[in-house]
């Protein structure tokens, strides 16, 4: 098959889809192996960055999608509506990062880490898109665990969970003792109101 044929064949599956395709359908429905049309598609990446595109090709795990590049936001919203930006608080982003790094966990074991109740931001992340139930626990009570989305992938620019940064053990202790020493205040508060 031609190069500019099977370029054209990929473009139209990742643009009609709108959302991210695994790479094992792409080469299904091109009807070529894996390892050539991931070179394709990287070929086709690299075009994309040229600033005469609006659009960009973005890798998410195994899968592939098409996108807006994010310096076209300012464009974009003066002919839509202006998409809901989620506001992520200190908190929310704390319970993201925990659920990030020891997916898959569960809401006793972000509680236990933060030193806090959890419901409001793992409840809030779920409804952002940016985590997900990841099944149940073989324990008793099987409660649940949590993971992270496609959509916390592509909201923080990276391709997979190997591309987070190493936290070190000192760091998460220290995360941990402020977490400790907020939670302290705010029993503090709460006793100094009653």
């Amino acid at each position: 098959m031609e190069l500019k044929k099977l370029k054209a064949r990929i473009e139209a599956i990742l643009f009609a889809m709108g959302k991210s395709v695994r790479l094992t359908a792409i080469a299904e429905a091109v009807e070529l192996d894996e390892d050539t049309v991931r070179k394709v598609i990287h070929t086709m990446m690299d075009e994309y960055e040229d600033e005469a595109h609006g659009i960009s090709i973005i890798e998410l795990e195994d899968s592939f999608q098409m996108c807006t590049k994010a310096d076209m936001y300012e464009t974009l919203i003066k002919v839509t509506n202006v998409p809901k930006k989620h506001n992520l608080t200190d908190a929310l982003l704390e319970t993201l990062s925990i659920v990030a790094y020891k997916q898959p966990v569960t809401r006793a074991d972000i509680e236990a880490i933060r030193g806090v109740k959890s419901d409001h931001a793992v409840n809030k992340l779920i409804e952002y898109g940016l985590i997900e139930e990841a099944g149940r626990l073989q324990a008793p009570g099987k409660p649940l665990v949590f993971g992270t989305t496609e959509d916390f992938l592509r909201s923080f620019g990276i391709k997979s969970l190997e591309d987070l940064p190493v936290i070190s053990q000192e760091t998460e202790d220290s995360f941990k003792i402020e977490a400790e020493k907020e939670a302290q205040l705010s029993f503090e508060d709460l006793e100094a109101t009653d």
